[in-house]
């Protein structure tokens, strides 16, 4: 069962397989997949990259 409410608009984690990346795609937080998409912004942007590697 996700644990969103049901107005909760996904981030762009809800097209990824990664169970623990689609765990965080009703974030409101606008998490990006590591990839050139998000080195990219925030070079656009001058913003450093946070890295989640996860937890257990």
């Amino acid at each position: 069962m996700p644990n969103h409410s049901s107005n909760a608009k996904p981030n762009r984690l809800i097209d990824e397989q990664s169970p623990y990346l689609l765990q965080h795609a009703y974030n409101p937080v606008q998490w990006f997949p590591w990839g050139p998409e998000a080195f990219q912004k925030a070079g656009r942007e001058g913003k450093p990259v946070f890295l989640s590697i996860g937890y257990s």
